[in-house]
């Protein structure tokens, strides 16, 4: 009995000596990595990064790397990612040639690392601080390295790991899912860094454009080296030129790069102080942009507020409800003996890219729909207006659908119904919901046969175990009680309500130094003086210092957290904002053409460049009413707030801490007046309610402004648009007169007369006094893209 108790107690001293032995961050040749061991993890000498097993299912394990600070293993790296071993018996080892080896329990070599040079020498595993897993051997008193995880990455670059062409990215499955998935970056055969969808049945190129010339992308050919740079400063820099930094540049966060489940590659920063992930960039502003995302027969939507929806086009249902990238099957079941006849079912406000059979010019739809009766590879035909003309594109495949207001596509869906069958009604598009419940999901296979034990020593284990089960219990409770004590205080640090925007939080005394103590105004408005500064990682910027502001800080971060999140080509970027006291600054990218009121008076601007404003000035607002998360009114859009870049391409600023409006409130109220006079619409003046159609009133009477010359600031209200009314209607009503007794004589001579005549005419139609009777922005858009149609074609 004695000798019993002794062992009893030397097993239990091991096994509580053992368990508090801090975790290493090596690997020794001939040891192993067990997956029953929970402990049998290696650990960075800073403790960011783990390796080991990690469950991804019913008893399936990958061997892989995570974060080891964040909320939740966040895994950047895995050896087995489609294979995933047993959860009893399997193991990883080190053998003394060098290699790597993971073995399922039946002792299958499911992954190796195959290491190309044999060496005698003491090898070992280390994982180093950056997140690298790296094999190495001591060969005449120097270190060489014979394997290292960064030479494989799966989904994510970590910051200082090299890129090059013979590396790719390739996404998960899904988000629970952890195989690899669809979508990959590489450098491809045009030696470019792009995104490609590589699905069962097609493969395209998504990003950059493919619509655009790789110069016009912003992109080289001329790219030898294809090779990538990420610095742990968040600053990313291919050989191709493409070249970005993260919103919270700079010292300090732990950083990664990751291909999503959904096909957009984000940057992501660690918030030490949370442990959640913000995102600090991504290619694709729009998801819908990604190809096969949702599947065949199918149209993507986004900005309802719910982020982006999916659903199956008329004649069609969803294939899985658990997996949107199966797309939808046709919903008609035909016998193949029966007699068919053709329908088309309608869908306004689509884009469908590529797939194109055929593209037929200047047809009618009556002709369009004849010729894909009448083709046996025909799906249906995307019908456009484009430069003066309806074109016809007769689609093979109905993929890659983008359902948006601002689409000018109408698409109809080739229908095969049996004679006495019903065609599918035109129908708005709705979106789907996935089958989250897991009903229909199958669990991977991973059984194995127990062993059969001594009774006695298995006794002795459980007895050991549960022993020190309630050592951990207690040591799990003192974390636990320590962590939630601290927490309350922690999570109300700096504003942390807007990290998910991306926007970097700026001291009071950075954004001091960086104006040098404000000296460079470059703008200046009733909210605030703008100045010209330089920010430490040497970015130009524009800071906006703002009046004393009456709003509290929560309210002025929960503003910002929302514009913080919009995104588009047309709209200021903001990097950033300083909440601090009293002091209440926005920090935006620097325009370096200045503003286009400045630009106007100036023989700069042709008429080319002012039509090209005018259309993206419409774009910009049209998103801020109707496409972002939540509308926003501008509530002062003229010449001082349209900024223009290198190319002269607009950017509308000033649109922060305007009116935001939920997405199913179409009218707001307002305390004050906003905006400046002579932009600003008659509801303002008479009290009544406030809509988008107060930024459409200014919007047109900032063309007129472009087309004439003229101010409208100084003069009587509604002076501009009187005279140019006048100037139509008056005894030189042809238009060849009254169009140049308006134009700005610095363009005139260069310029397209019809082509002022319907912007002319559009932004007339803006500036009607009845609200009612103005078109909304995206409306605007479609006019001005069909600039050369007769006047009763929009009007």
């Amino acid at each position: 009995m004695d000798i019993f108790l002794f062992f009893l107690l030397l097993s239990f001293f091991r096994s509580s000596s053992s368990s508090s032995l801090p975790p290493s961050n090596t690997l020794k040749k001939g040891s192993v990595l067990s997956v029953e061991k929970a402990n049998d993890v290696l650990v960075s000498t800073n403790g960011v990064f783990s390796a080991g097993f990690h469950s991804v299912g019913n008893n399936a394990y990958i061997f892989g790397i995570w974060f080891t600070k964040s909320n939740g293993p966040t895994i950047v790296w895995m050896a087995n990612r489609d294979q995933p071993v047993n959860g009893k018996g399997s193991y990883l080892k080190l053998f003394e040639d060098g290699n790597l080896i993971l073995s399922d329990a039946g002792l299958n070599v499911l992954w190796t690392t195959s290491s190309p040079r044999k060496t005698a020498s003491p090898v070992q595993l280390q994982l180093h601080d950056a997140g690298n897993l790296v094999i190495t051997s001591l060969e005449d008193g120097n270190t060489v390295i014979l394997w290292q995880s960064f030479n494989f990455p799966t989904d994510t670059l970590l910051p200082e790991q090299l890129f090059t062409r013979y590396t790719t990215l390739v996404s998960s499955s899904s988000q629970t899912n952890q195989s690899s998935g669809f979508y990959t970056l590489l450098f491809d055969t045009s030696n470019v860094l792009a995104l490609l969808y590589d699905g069962p049945e097609v493969s395209s190129v998504y990003w950059p454009d493919p619509w655009l010339m790789t110069w016009d992308a912003g992109r080289t050919t001329y790219n030898s080296s294809k090779m990538v740079q990420f610095d742990s400063l968040g600053h990313f820099k291919s050989s191709d030129s493409l070249e970005f930094s993260s919103a919270d540049f700079g010292f300090g966060p732990h950083r990664r790069l990751t291909l999503d489940y959904d096909g957009n590659l984000r940057l992501y920063s660690l918030n030490k102080m949370t442990g959640n992930w913000t995102v600090t960039w991504q290619a694709l502003s729009d998801p819908c942009r990604v190809h096969g995302l949702c599947g065949p027969n199918s149209v993507c939507t986004y900005g309802s507020g719910a982020g982006r929806g999916c659903s199956c086009l008329p004649g069609f249902k969803m294939k899985n409800p658990q997996d949107w990238s199966s797309g939808c099957a046709s919903d008609l079941n035909l016998s193949s003996t029966s007699a068919h006849k053709v329908s088309f079912s309608k869908v306004s406000h689509v884009e469908l890219y590529g797939y194109e059979y055929n593209v037929y010019k200047n047809f009618t739809l009556e002709r369009c729909k004849a010729n894909c009766s009448e083709s046996t590879i025909c799906k249906g035909f995307l019908f456009k207006f484009e430069d003066g003309t309806y074109n016809c594109y007769a689609k093979s495949l109905l993929l890659n659908g983008k359902h948006s207001p601002n689409l000018l596509g109408t698409l109809y869906v080739k229908i095969n119904v049996s004679q006495n069958g019903v065609v599918p009604q035109n129908e708005a598009i709705k979106e789907l919901d996935l089958n989250c419940s897991g009903k229909d999901s199958k669990l991977l296979n991973r059984t194995y046969k127990r062993n059969h034990k001594n009774g006695f020593f298995q006794s002795l284990v459980w007895f050991t175990s549960g022993v020190g089960g309630i050592e951990i219990f207690f040591a799990v409770f003192g974390l636990w009680f320590m962590f939630t004590t601290r927490k309350g205080s922690g999570a109300v640090m700096q504003g942390y309500v807007v990290a998910a925007t991306g926007c970097r939080k700026f001291s009071y005394m950075e954004l001091k130094r960086a104006t040098g103590h404000f000296t460079e105004e470059i703008g200046r408005g009733a909210g605030g003086v703008v100045y010209k500064g330089m920010l430490s990682d040497h970015r130009i910027a524009a800071i906006k210092r703002l009046n004393q502001a009456s709003q509290g800080e929560a309210e002025f971060l929960a503003e910002v957290s929302t514009i913080g999140r919009i995104n588009h080509m047309n709209l200021i970027e903001m990097w950033g904002y300083c909440a601090e006291g009293k002091h209440r600054l926005l920090v935006y990218e620097y325009m370096e053409n200045g503003s286009l009121a400045e630009n106007l008076c100036t023989e700069r601007l042709n008429w080319a460049q002012r039509f090209q404003i005018a259309v993206g000035t419409a774009k910009g607002l049209a998103y801020l009413h109707e496409e972002c998360l939540e509308w926003v009114l501008h509530c002062d859009v003229k010449p001082h707030n349209i900024l223009l870049d290198t190319n002269y391409q607009p950017k509308i600023a000033d649109f922060g801490l305007s009116k935001i409006l939920d997405r199913g409130d179409h009218k707001s109220s307002f305390s004050r007046m906003r905006g400046t006079r002579g932009y600003m619409a008659p509801e303002w003046v008479f009290n009544m309610p406030i809509t988008s159609k107060v930024d459409v009133y200014s919007y047109g009477m900032v063309v007129l402004e472009m087309i004439t010359g003229r101010r409208q600031v100084g003069e009587a209200d509604n002076y501009l648009v009187h005279w140019v009314r006048e100037k139509m209607q008056g005894e030189s009503a042809a238009k060849e007169s009254w169009v140049r007794e308006i134009i700005d004589p610095k363009i005139d001579g260069h310029s397209d007369l019809d082509e002022i005549e319907v912007v002319v005419k559009v932004a007339l139609h803006c500036v009607e006094e009845d609200k009612d009777a103005r078109p909304t922005m995206s409306k605007v858009v479609e006019m001005l893209q069909r600039r050369r149609e007769d006047r009763s074609h929009f009007l």
